[in-house]
């Protein structure tokens, strides 16, 4: 059976659509900075496609002709928005690029607050034992 011709018409919009994106569209070169640290840029992308025809009927002069002609159409559009950067060193950040409410802002430092207050628990209980030992 014959390929339709709205089945090129379509390939030929997603091959163009996977040249223009890749992995390295969502997460982006790892740039190293002077002092050991290394961000990579995350973003969000978005996409649609569309792709349309149709056949239209020929005049009954054409009847020993047995395919329609066709007309069709496609688009596609793509944004490309930065939605953070991850910072890692001694220890790994996410850095928003956008603007975020206090909720979002008190839960992102939550796990950096934890450890902050085991080591301090640690360091008290170190104390006291220390304090508590009688050599005799």
């Amino acid at each position: 059976m014959a390929e339709h011709p709205i089945e090129g018409l379509m390939r030929t919009t997603m091959d163009n659509l996977k040249k223009m994106i890749d992995v390295n569209t969502i997460v982006g070169e790892p740039v190293e900075t002077k002092d050991g640290k290394v961000i990579i840029p995350i973003s969000k992308v978005s996409m649609g496609f569309v792709s349309g025809g149709s056949e239209f009927k020929q005049s009954d002069s054409d009847k020993n002709n047995s395919s329609y002609p066709f007309g069709g159409g496609s688009g596609a559009g793509v944004s490309v928005q930065p939605i953070a950067f991850l910072v890692v060193g001694e220890d790994v950040r996410l850095l928003p690029a956008t603007e975020m409410n206090y909720v979002e802002r008190i839960l992102d430092n939550v796990p950096e607050l934890l450890k902050d207050l085991i080591k301090n628990f640690k360091k008290k209980k170190e104390n006291k034992e220390d304090e508590n030992f009688n050599p005799s």
